[in-house]
């Protein structure tokens, strides 16, 4: 009897970094160098920065604008780690160029930019991957199977804090505002740069809220243009489970707070412990190594592969709910905080 024949090698994908700043640096290029199941499937050929002073990534070839990305054809994907303000636009162009897309976060900040940007990517078969990258991070992802699987029963209340002192820098000429608290390089503040990382977390383990209610302000950052500070209500539907956000960029120190209440017990990350309350007894691990800025590379590495893996099984609408999804919570946080008012979320059509 012949042997079976041995099975198609992988293919490889060529891919282009968009922004060399410290995004890509520390988390980007080291995901696709150092990660098993990626860096043995993909290639990077080039990185793209219009910055006059950017410099290569680790020896890639930069040049100074996507026009000049057909020097290193074939193409599969690029990769886009430029500020909030411009990644409507370049996903947009990277999806008519024929490339499939991974963008950081956010991709849209609302449902219209949104529902443009799915209709591309549909129209073009193409694959269009946010780096929600918190859904890798091991603590989260223990969270998340501990809720699953029902440790604390049904949950009905979650409480996330994020305490910065400041918005991160970027690269921006000295004695300028970060770019993230700026309007024209954010497009929001600390509710878009990390308001979005505890949406689509939420998107996981609560699905989609019914309405919202919000406030932001600036509280301490005059140079600033966008909100330095945001609280956020999310109801859920039924009116029996909430989650609450406070977010700022004016606080005295690092600080992050997750916690969810349920009827039979609580879940709760403070600092670098993770505590499992249920039945009288509490569960603790340290988990600081986990949540060390050092540690991010590795949650990227785990994103990469799930976009590498849809794009070996040609998944064109794999990601497409869940970019939608933050958009119509972050535009109906942002529309109750200018009215004054809770607001319905609209996930549109």
């Amino acid at each position: 009897m012949p042997e079976p024949a041995p099975p198609p090698p992988r293919r490889r994908y060529r891919g282009v970094i968009i922004g060399s700043g410290s995004i890509a640096r520390t988390s980007h290029y080291p995901a696709f160098r150092d990660t098993p199941g990626v860096r043995d499937r993909v290639e990077l050929a080039a990185c793209v920065d219009v910055w006059p002073d950017a410099l290569p990534l680790d020896g890639l070839p930069l040049v100074t604008s996507v026009d000049q990305l057909t020097r290193f054809a074939p193409i599969d994907f690029i990769d886009i780690c430029t500020p909030t303000g411009t990644h409507v636009d370049l996903a947009a162009w990277g999806l008519e160029q024929g490339y499939h897309v991974l963008c950081e976060k956010p991709v849209a900040l609302t449902t219209a930019e949104a529902a443009r940007l799915t209709a591309i990517a549909r129209q073009k078969q193409r694959i269009l991957a946010p780096c929600h990258q918190y859904r890798f991070n091991p603590v989260w992802r223990q969270i998340a199977e501990w809720l699953k699987g029902g440790k604390i029963g049904r949950w009905h209340l979650a409480e996330f804090a994020v305490h910065r002192l400041a918005a991160d820098r970027g690269v921006v000429p000295a004695g300028a505002a970060p770019w993230r608290g700026t309007r024209a390089g954010g497009r929001g503040g600390v509710l878009v740069d990390h308001g979005a990382h505890l949406v689509y977390q939420l998107l996981d383990v609560g699905g989609p809220p019914s309405a919202v209610t919000a406030w932001t302000g600036r509280l301490r950052h005059a140079d600033y243009d966008v909100e330095d500070t945001a609280s956020v209500l999310l109801e859920y539907p039924g009116g029996n489970r909430v989650a609450t956000l406070l977010l700022t960029w004016a606080g005295t120190r690092r600080d992050n707070l997750v916690r969810f209440i349920g009827d039979a017990g609580m879940i709760e990350l403070e600092g670098g412990e993770l505590r499992l309350e249920r039945g009288g007894e509490v569960e603790r691990r340290d988990v600081s190594g986990s949540l060390d800025k050092s540690a991010y590379a590795g949650w990227f590495g785990g994103l990469f592969e799930d976009f590498v893996a849809a794009l070996d099984r040609g998944e064109p609408a794999r990601y497409l709910d869940d970019i939608t999804g933050v958009a119509a919570v972050l535009e109906a946080a942002y529309a109750s905080a200018a009215a004054g008012r809770r607001q319905p979320v609209t996930l549109g059509a």
